[in-house]
């Protein structure tokens, strides 16, 4: 991640109100960067699908602008956001729409007019990136919700995104399912993807997260690193949040707060050395 490359996207949004009259969203400042990690977290109802469905135009506004790669986003070029940011749903039936998993990875290729042979190889490789190539002759409605998770997201890759927005990517799923998107939003994120999901799971996002920012009320509270985020007790209440059992652990057996684990890794390596209560925060 390197805050000197220009933002991949920039939001700026004065305001966004629904139809009903809800406040989905005001006042928020958003970016994204090259080769990051950003991880959305708040209690229900803090605008954080609200934020992410802004990244890819697929709601704009009703005050302010969406830049991607430096175009402002209007009417007449929604597709450029929605070619460079791909959105994989929660509820990844929203966009399963073809009779076998290949014919939905291909959907959006022919949108563009990519001719057939080209296309079928790259829908074939994308499932195989997201190691789905499996389930390719499947019907994607009788898929169990962690492949059509992976099936939704070799949807959005084929088209070679800079960004990848997921909402509540591990929502619904066991604990081996949860772990197999994990390690391919990991992977796609080795691959020099940048990545920014929604969770309400902390842990999660300790683990996976460069940044984090907190939503209270539909506007962005704080962000930081893991580490600023989750050792900030007044800005997690603030939210409602509890921090992730790590940061818990390590602050009720009297760990050095310089320490600051916020993984169970972390902690783990932290609990493993001789003397665990004065290491400092860089671990020397």
């Amino acid at each position: 991640m390197s805050r000197d490359d220009p933002p991949l996207v920039d939001l700026q949004c004065e305001a966004h109100t629904y139809p009903d009259g809800t406040v989905g969203m005001h006042d928020v400042e958003f970016s994204i960067y090259p080769n990051e990690v950003v991880a959305l977290i708040g209690g229900n109802g803090a605008g954080k699908s609200t934020l992410l469905e802004h990244l890819n135009a697929t709601l704009v506004p009703d005050d302010g602008e969406l830049l991607v790669d430096g175009t402002p986003i209007t009417e007449d070029n929604k597709a450029h956001a929605r070619k460079e940011v791909g959105f994989v749903f929660q509820d990844a039936d929203t966009q399963l729409v073809a009779p076998t998993v290949l014919d939905d990875v291909l959907f959006g290729l022919q949108n563009y007019g990519v001719p057939g042979d080209e296309a079928r190889a790259r829908a074939r490789e994308a499932l195989a990136t997201v190691d789905a190539s499996h389930l390719e002759d499947r019907i994607p409605h009788y898929l169990s919700g962690g492949e059509k998770r992976l099936v939704g997201l070799a949807g959005v890759l084929v088209l070679e995104p800079s960004v990848v927005v997921l909402d509540e990517p591990l929502a619904g799923l066991d604990p081996e399912r949860s772990r197999l998107v994990a390690d391919r939003i990991a992977q796609i994120h080795e691959e020099g993807i940048s990545v920014v999901l929604s969770t309400h799971d902390l842990e999660f996002a300790a683990e996976v997260a460069d940044r984090v920012c907190v939503m209270v009320d539909g506007n962005v509270a704080g962000s930081g690193t893991p580490r600023e985020v989750f050792y900030d007790g007044a800005l997690l209440a603030k939210a409602n949040l509890h921090p992730p059992a790590p940061v818990r652990v390590a602050r009720e057996a009297g760990l050095d707060a310089r320490a600051q684990p916020v993984t169970e890794a972390d902690l783990v390596a932290l609990l493993e050395r001789p003397n665990p209560a004065s290491i400092p925060a860089d671990g020397s």
